[in-house]
């Protein structure tokens, strides 16, 4: 079965002033997703599925979706302030849907093979695309694709994460926040802390962050054992935090709490892959710049559509 790409794309650009989804990047328009989206057909993904706000789906559909049609099959989530479990209501006053969790959450019924869940807006490079498609390809450790030979499944959930390191994920134009990721010997994923406010002057030698600590990106491989341990989490947040105006679920730390309780085992997936993306408008020309060398290097195609 081939796996499904999963894009986080319901982001309302606050800070960067607009729907940076569409903004042109490459040198005949390409977005930053359009390189992503091209990474993951190379890589083997058989379908992209969108998630997007209700009030932007016509024009996504005919400015990002529409270019895709007869490369990959293309399906459609909505994240809404009100996509919730049963039992549980948006509280006055609150404007934004949920977090990244809960987008994810809002694709519990369009998910049905193995998939990755990106960003919509970050560039995560080829080689992020190959990890992730041959770790959800092959499916549990162990396996061995020229016997076919799979061993006993495990007790916990089986689930992959492309790691980036901190230095080459800051912004010149802002701070940013970032899951700094702990990672056992064997090379899984132990935890993931959110920090907030994290400004280039703050990161390298002697300094709060060394700048090698490994990072999430939001570039994960999961199946589709997820969604169970994802509604509990969903569930007991909205019944804490849930009247909070701003509060907000975040994907890294549910995954961070299904490895404490033993309800899933995450393997760091090493990548040769730059990452870089738009957090701020300011952050634009720098994407472009990078895109036009890799374009020039013969990486990518000049033109995709």
């Amino acid at each position: 079965m081939q796996p499904a790409l999963l894009v986080l794309a319901a982001g309302m650009g606050s800070r960067y002033g607009g729907l940076k989804q569409i903004d042109p990047v490459g040198p005949s328009g390409e977005t930053v997703l359009d390189y992503g989206v091209h990474d993951a057909i190379r890589a083997g993904f058989g379908r992209v599925v969108f998630i997007i706000r209700r009030d932007f789906d016509e024009l996504f559909r005919a400015q990002v979706g529409a270019k895709y049609a007869g490369r990959i099959a293309v399906d459609y989530v909505h994240q809404e302030l009100d996509s919730l479990p049963a039992g549980h209501a948006a509280p006055a006053g609150r404007e934004k849907p949920w977090g990244t969790g809960h987008a994810v959450w809002c694709a519990r019924e369009a998910i049905r093979e193995p998939f990755a869940v990106i960003n919509a807006d970050d560039f995560y490079g080829a080689d992020s695309f190959a990890q992730l498609g041959s770790f959800l390809v092959q499916g549990r450790r162990g396996f061995d694709p020229m016997s076919g030979h799979q061993p006993p499944a495990p007790a916990a959930a089986q689930f992959g994460m492309v790691g980036f390191t901190l230095r080459n994920t800051l912004s010149e134009n802002g701070t940013v926040s970032r899951g700094i990721c702990a990672v056992d010997a064997a090379g899984r994923l132990q935890s993931i802390e959110e920090h907030t406010g994290i400004a280039a002057a703050e990161v390298g030698p002697g300094k709060k962050y060394s700048g090698a600590e490994t990072t999430s990106m939001n570039c994960w491989g999961f199946t589709p054992a997820l969604f169970d341990g994802l509604d509990r989490q969903l569930q007991a947040f909205l019944a804490a935090r849930g009247a909070e105006p701003k509060s907000e679920f975040y994907l890294p730390a549910a995954v961070s709490t299904m490895i404490a309780q033993q309800e899933a085992e995450v393997q760091l997936l090493p990548t040769t892959s730059e990452w870089f993306g738009v957090t701020y408008r300011e952050d634009r020309a720098r994407v472009q710049a990078r895109i036009a060398e890799l374009v020039a290097a013969g990486t990518y195609p000049s033109r995709f559509f």
